[in-house]
């Protein structure tokens, strides 16, 4: 019985923390969330060390689906995305377009006492940044959205658990087809642990219901798929990867070796046409227009938790005097899609091992890159590194929740300090790794 012990107290104390995350602290208790935070995550690691040699994938499985459902019934407290995705499911739920509308507008109709008895309720939920915004969200995604209004009407907090019972699902998915893509790199399956019972995957999926955990489950399936040569199926699915999140567009250059041209002209049209079909619902005259000014105010409007753009942000006030942003933001993107070409041209990406360490490196640029990094964006790039040598994106995952303390600041504001903290222990992780891999390591990895 000694022997569990420490397996039993470790599992004790994450039950605990889950609990206290999920239904006693919010975004504004910086302090006690870092605090059980940097606790949950403890415990999580030194259970991972100690049981990775002993604990069978089915114990693996069952116990990431507890800790999940310990947070079945809690209000997302770190975020408020979901009035968003519960306000969007409500307007198709009455035959409206999501894609056409702003909140800030939609409120002054008759329509808005439509969306029911709490609408005021999701309106000022959403915040001042999103009701002033078109939607930025997939078709994909809004079909969740919709099966959640369509299942619960009248309550938001029916809602979210609906919403939650489909991210918990996707990552079980995940769990699952992580394994078999596991074994078939001849990889240790223990690997899917650094997913499956990883603190911040459970708190900012299924906790604050961030729907890359289904993006990720579709990803996988493409990936799966991908790496036993049934390129049909592995192009559904990427575009249903795709259709939820747009992210995963980056990885396709990344293929086109490993398919050779006649396959990759295959891959892209299915994928194209797929992803086509899924936005027909939707489609207006004003659909694009909308929805790219979205993405565009992303890159040129938006910043949180940047790395490299907060350094050319500093040059640019010292040397001109104001946010250089509009200008940076475009130049950063620039500079992703030369990084993704010769990422796509120069490694071997015929070896699937070689083939997921480039995507993983194309995934972090992009991040590391980027004028705004949500907690919750690291999680596909955490997922492809258990298929790798690298766990600086484990080490990550950790340190990037203390972005977390820019909403413990009334008003709100970044403590830069922090996320120079943050940064600099990725960084000098990753360079860590980078050059503790042999030569020999790395021949047999590329």
């Amino acid at each position: 019985m000694k022997k569990h012990t420490l397996q039993y107290f470790l599992l004790l104390v994450s039950i605990t923390c889950y609990i206290l995350i999920g239904y006693f602290t919010n975004r504004e208790q910086f302090y006690q969330f870092i605090g059980l935070y940097a606790i949950v995550f403890t415990a999580f690691l030194l259970f991972y060390n100690s049981q990775k040699e002993k604990v069978s994938f089915s114990f693996t499985l069952n116990l990431s689906i507890i800790l999940r459902l310990i947070l079945l019934f809690a209000i997302p407290n770190l975020s408020n995305d979901f009035y968003r995705f519960i306000w969007d499911g409500r307007l198709i739920n009455l035959g409206l377009n999501p894609y056409l509308s702003l909140p800030n507008e939609f409120i002054n109709t008759g329509n808005f006492l439509l969306l029911g008895k709490d609408a005021q309720e999701l309106y000022t939920g959403q915040g001042n940044l999103s009701i002033g915004n078109y939607t930025c969200y997939p078709p994909l995604n809004q079909f969740f959205f919709f099966i959640a209004a369509l299942l619960s009407p009248q309550s938001i907090y029916g809602s979210v658990i609906i919403l939650r019972i489909f991210i918990i699902l996707a990552d079980v998915g995940t769990i699952i087809i992580g394994r078999k893509i596991l074994r078939k790199l001849s990889l240790p399956e223990s690997n899917i642990m650094l997913f499956a019972l990883n603190p911040f995957i459970i708190i900012e999926l299924t906790g604050n219901l961030h729907f890359e955990g289904v993006t990720i489950f579709f990803l996988m399936l493409a990936i799966y798929f991908l790496l036993n040569d049934k390129l049909l199926k592995s192009a559904i699915w990427m575009a249903f990867s795709i259709s939820v999140k747009l992210i995963p567009l980056i990885f396709i250059p990344l293929f086109l070796k490993k398919l050779g041209q006649i396959s990759s002209l295959k891959y892209l049209i299915v994928t194209g046409i797929i992803s086509i079909l899924l936005v027909t619902p939707f489609l207006s005259s004003g659909l694009m227009e909308n929805f790219t000014s979205s993405i565009d105010l992303y890159f040129r409007k938006f910043e949180f938790n940047a790395s490299f753009y907060y350094v050319i942000r500093w040059i640019g006030f010292e040397v001109k005097g104001w946010n250089i942003i509009q200008k940076v933001g475009p130049l950063l993107g620039l500079s992703v899609f030369i990084i993704v070409l010769l990422l796509s041209i120069i490694p071997k990406n015929q070896n699937p091992r070689r083939l997921l360490v480039s995507m993983l490196f194309t995934i972090s640029f992009y991040y590391f890159l980027s004028t705004t990094v949500h907690p919750w964006y690291i999680a596909i790039p955490l997922i492809i590194s258990i298929f790798t040598p690298f766990r600086f994106v484990i080490v990550w995952s950790l340190v990037v929740m203390l972005s977390y303390s820019a909403y413990g600041n009334v008003p709100f504001q970044e403590n830069y300090w922090l996320i120079f903290i943050e940064y600099l222990i990725v960084f000098s992780f990753l360079i860590y790794e980078v050059l503790r891999i042999n030569q020999k390591k790395l021949r047999q990895l590329y």
